[in-house]
């Protein structure tokens, strides 16, 4: 009986070893600005985070690490995470961030060394339209070749706006936005259009609002983030109220501390409007909606306090939706292979999921296929029919509204 018992114990042990040495561990590397824009970033950790606690059940022997990579705002910081990234043996994608600029820059050195690349927040137009010779970029959020035409559009026939000017960053982001706003517009003639730089200060952008004032525009375009955003808000706030005219944004104002910074304008002096995806925290009624709600509460108490208050909500909204696709289609490969393998697995995968996958902000069916020249939309899970417009409510939390 004792050897017995010894035999069992011995068979417990291996069997014990044997499915800690079979336990995979997968990196998940998030490439974004929690410096200066931290608000997006740590949306969208949150995001991503809550939907793992939900789906972790489905990967019994598999470990999930996130990693946060600081890029600041920077291109070539980017570029190094990308290449700490391509020897990790156990780095299974990159997860982006807010800033559109890294992405077009290294497009080519992204899908040439088989990165796979998930983008929840950066707009840029090119970030997903390339192959060398496959396209390795992922992308459920607003999407610039479609979001010129819900601005313009809005600005037209919400607004009633006939001289519309375009202020834009000079980045290849903005250089994107102006391509699609320069089409919406088409039947005005030549665009109007002011180029600011990064870190614009106050007094700059006084003098650009008042030479833009000057020319009889009845509405501003605008593409820039939140540091350059506050100093164009408390601008127009300053002028006389006779010549102020309305914002209507991309949505990188709400990736940082802008609303704090300017909701003394907004509650009174400066009309602003702002792109964003259909679907908002603060109306949360589907039993998916509540039990993520539920689930980042758990996850985060101190930052996710309140769903309807949760600054960048939409970073939140992207990631939880895109780590569900992810999981979707990780469930569908095996595990046992190496990495760079196992990615290219993952890869073809999410070009061909055929079950539908639930989101907050919709069913998402195949929301990717085989990208071409002749597809270009193949990687990107959200159309110009899931943009809408939104408010800043007084107590922060943002208001959507249909078109």
């Amino acid at each position: 009986m004792q050897l017995i018992c010894r035999f069992t114990l011995l068979a417990l042990l291996l069997t014990s070893l044997q499915v800690v040495a079979e336990k995979r561990v997968f990196n998940i590397y998030h490439d974004s600005d929690y410096s200066t824009h931290g608000q997006s970033a740590n949306a969208m950790k949150m995001g991503f985070m809550t939907a793992l606690s939900q789906q972790q059940v489905n990967f019994e022997n598999i470990e999930f690490n996130f990693i946060e990579k600081d890029h600041r705002g920077n291109s070539n910081r980017s570029l190094r995470h990308m290449k700490q990234f391509l020897a990790d043996p156990n780095a299974l994608f990159v997860l982006g961030g807010l800033h559109s600029p890294p992405y077009i820059k290294y497009k080519k050195f992204i899908s040439q060394n088989e990165i796979l690349l998930l983008v929840p927040w950066a707009a840029g137009g090119p970030i997903t339209r390339h192959a060398e010779p496959d396209n390795w970029v992922f992308r459920l959020s607003v999407d610039d070749t479609k979001a010129g035409y819900r601005i313009v559009s809005y600005a037209k026939q919400q607004l009633n706006c006939q001289r519309p000017h375009m202020l834009l960053e000079q980045t290849p982001w903005g250089k994107s936005n102006f391509a699609t706003m320069s089409k919406a517009l088409a039947q005005q003639g030549e665009p109007n259009v002011t180029w600011f730089s990064w870190n614009t200060k106050l007094n700059k952008a006084k003098i650009m609002l008042r030479d833009i004032a000057s020319g009889k525009a009845d509405c501003l375009l605008f593409v820039g983030n939140a540091v350059e955003g506050k100093q164009f808000v408390e601008a127009m706030a300053s002028l006389p109220s006779s010549i102020r005219i309305p914002i209507i944004s991309h949505w990188g104002i709400t990736g940082g501390e802008f609303f704090n910074n300017v909701k003394q304008y907004l509650l009174k002096d400066v009309d602003l409007s702002f792109i964003q995806s259909c679907f908002s925290l603060r109306d949360a009624q589907s039993e998916l909606a509540k039990q993520a709600v539920k689930n980042a509460k758990i996850l985060f108490p101190e930052q996710f306090k309140d769903a309807a208050t949760l600054p960048a909500p939409a970073g939140f909204i992207h990631a939880y939706d895109l780590a569900n696709v992810f999981f979707n289609a990780l469930a569908k490969i095996p595990l046992n292979h190496d990495i760079k393998t196992t990615r290219a697995l993952l890869h073809q995968q999410l070009e061909n999921l055929q079950q539908p996958v639930n989101g907050l902000i919709k069913t998402y069916k195949q929301p990717f296929t085989v990208w071409s020249s002749d597809s270009p939309d193949a990687h990107e899970a959200l159309g110009l029919e899931d943009l809408c417009m939104a408010k800043y409510m007084p107590d922060g939390g943002i208001n959507v509204f249909e078109n």
